[in-house]
């Protein structure tokens, strides 16, 4: 940190520049995409991909909409010249697909770049040398002029080259262009340009590399307004952008640099490539996505993309990558569960055109990530809203405000006391295992209903300390109130009911349907829930009360211990 000062090479523009990008607000087009992964990417890889590999990677990128690919820097190796001609020769290249190839400006490499792509139908062939003054002074021992010549010397050969052969179109990229002098580069690129004299029917490409990261996004920006204002040939150039990551600032770089003007971006999948990689496509693409514009690729079911990239790459998606990430959706804390559950059951019920849920910048479920197993995650930090949200939508099951309070207080006990999440299946078996089992203390048979003889309810009680199994009768205000009174004798304990609510599960298609019933009883100042399920509602809810009352009964011993299991909640 002693010799920290401006980077050298961090070159501004001549005073008097215009600024129009920064009146747009916001893009309104997807770019042009072009895929660096197998080349970029590929050398990026402590282990390069095979043949295999790279024919299956380049598979996955014709699928996910990519057009324009560039595949490898034929010249490098021998993997990567055979690599290109199996692409060719085996017709796995789709008609609407173009095929890019990099080559240095030196004559024997533009040369076998060329002929590993004879019989190709659409060819970009992707020329660069590196223009910046540490590049000039270090590398080459040159000045301007013998760099310029450099990139002339190759631009011929090129179009010498491709003399009378259909499909192909030129790249021009001078390297190390934001370590350069923005004039120079507008210089150099002009002059290539003359070169090739590029119509609006066949456009070169301009392509304007951060090879290494060195400013703002906003410098990035006004050096790539300069170049689209003082380019040569504007109808007949593309202007392009290849944003590096050194200093964080990819995808914001490559917006900025599309608000300046540049109309097609290179990149790859996940930020792939050398140091800290090249931009992001996916996430540009989906930041589009997020602002209501195509961006012309299929990102539909990324967690199936993002597996595939890592098999066939060997990198680790981070959990809190854009988008892709594991985590990048879900929400643990309590208050964010419960905007995130109140805004989903909001749009259900209003619907609309416009994604407006709090939390989510997209509808998660547009790129194949789930609500209950990618948003709603339960661990020590939820609250209710996020538990009653996964019973809700994973279980049908709509607790009432109290319970939701109280069971979430359980969940929280589990969650807190063994340090972990907990999966929406072993949120709701621990429901079950609190409030639907009610057998702790006793069982009792379905009972008979009678409303004759003075008697209304008429059950099988078996005391699971005993083991004796008795016939008890009893009356009441209804059949509920009469197996409640029962209930009160045997047990010796005093209750009232409260908290009553019931509702139907949704069941699959040609089964009966079955009620569940949520109820709370209140004894000496302490409260607790039980929940039953049948297909006759009196009896859910006979299930339902002998659950709390068991709770109860549980309270009741622990309390005596001076413990208290959070099954239910003390008296408000």
């Amino acid at each position: 940190m002693k010799n920290c000062g401006k980077y050298a090479g961090q070159y501004f523009l001549p005073e008097g520049e215009t600024l129009d990008w920064v009146k747009k607000d916001c893009l309104k087009q997807a770019p042009r995409w072009c895929s660096v992964d197998l080349r970029d990417g590929n050398q990026a890889l402590v282990e390069p991909m095979d043949i295999p590999t790279k024919t299956e990677f380049f598979r996955m990128l014709v699928e996910l909409g990519f057009k324009e690919i560039e595949v490898g820097f034929p010249a490098a190796s021998q993997t990567e010249y055979d690599f290109i001609r199996k692409l060719i020769e085996e017709g796995l290249v789709p008609d609407d697909v173009t095929i890019q190839v990099l080559t240095q400006s030196r004559e024997h490499i533009i040369r076998r770049t060329f002929e590993s792509v004879r019989g190709a139908k659409n060819v970009i062939v992707h020329l660069y040398n590196s223009i910046s003054p540490a590049q000039r002074e270090q590398v080459f021992g040159g000045g301007r002029e013998e760099v310029k010549e450099i990139a002339l010397t190759g631009a011929k050969l090129l179009k010498e080259l491709a003399e009378g052969r259909e499909g192909i179109r030129f790249e021009y990229s001078p390297e190390s262009f934001t370590a350069a002098e923005p004039e120079f580069a507008a210089e150099v690129c002009n002059a290539v340009l003359d070169i090739w004299r590029p119509e609006p029917e066949k456009k070169a490409i301009i392509n304007l590399p951060a090879t290494v990261e060195t400013s703002m996004p906003h410098v990035f920006a006004r050096q790539v307004e300069y170049m689209r204002k003082h380019l040569a040939y504007p109808e007949g150039v593309v202007l392009s952008v290849h944003p590096h990551n050194d200093r964080g600032c990819g995808v914001a770089a490559a917006e900025s640099g599309m608000l300046a003007g540049a109309g097609r971006v290179e990149g790859t999948l996940f930020g792939n490539g050398e140091r800290t990689g090249n931009v992001d496509l996916v996430t540009l693409a989906l930041n589009l996505y997020s602002q209501g514009v195509d961006p012309g690729l299929d990102f539909e079911n990324l967690p199936y993309v993002a597996a595939r990239y890592s098999y066939l790459t060997g990198m680790d998606i981070p959990v809190r990558q854009p988008y892709a990430g594991e985590l990048v959706f879900a929400a643990f804390s309590g208050s964010h569960q419960d905007a995130i559950a109140k805004g989903l059951r909001w749009r259900k019920q209003h619907g609309g055109e416009v994604w407006k849920v709090p939390y989510l910048p997209v509808d998660p479920r547009d790129i194949g990530r789930e609500y209950e197993k990618d948003v709603i995650r339960i661990n020590s930090q939820s609250g209710k809203g996020g538990v009653g949200y996964i019973l809700e939508s994973a279980y049908s099951l709509k607790l009432p405000a109290l319970l939701k309070e109280a069971f979430s207080r359980v969940v929280k006990k589990v969650t807190d006391e063994g340090h972990k999440e907990l999966r929406p299946s072993e949120i709701y078996q621990l429901f079950i295992d609190t409030y639907l089992n009610s057998d702790r203390y006793f069982s009792l048979a379905e009972a008979d209903y009678r409303l004759k003889d003075g008697i209304d309810a008429e059950v099988l009680l078996t005391d699971k300390k005993t083991g004796q199994t008795h016939r008890l009768t009893g009356h009441g205000n209804g059949r509920l109130d009469a197996v409640a009174n029962i209930l009160a004798d045997y047990t010796g304990i005093s209750f009232s009911m409260n908290g009553y609510e019931q509702h139907a599960l949704t069941q699959k298609a040609g089964t009966s349907s079955k009620a569940i019933t949520y109820l709370s009883i209140v004894s000496d100042g302490m409260s607790r829930w039980g929940a039953g399920v049948h297909d006759d509602s009196t009896s859910s809810s006979i299930r339902a009360l002998c659950a709390a009352l068991s709770n109860l009964l549980l309270l009741r011993e622990n309390s005596g211990e001076g413990k208290a299991d959070g099954a239910g909640q003390t008296e408000d």
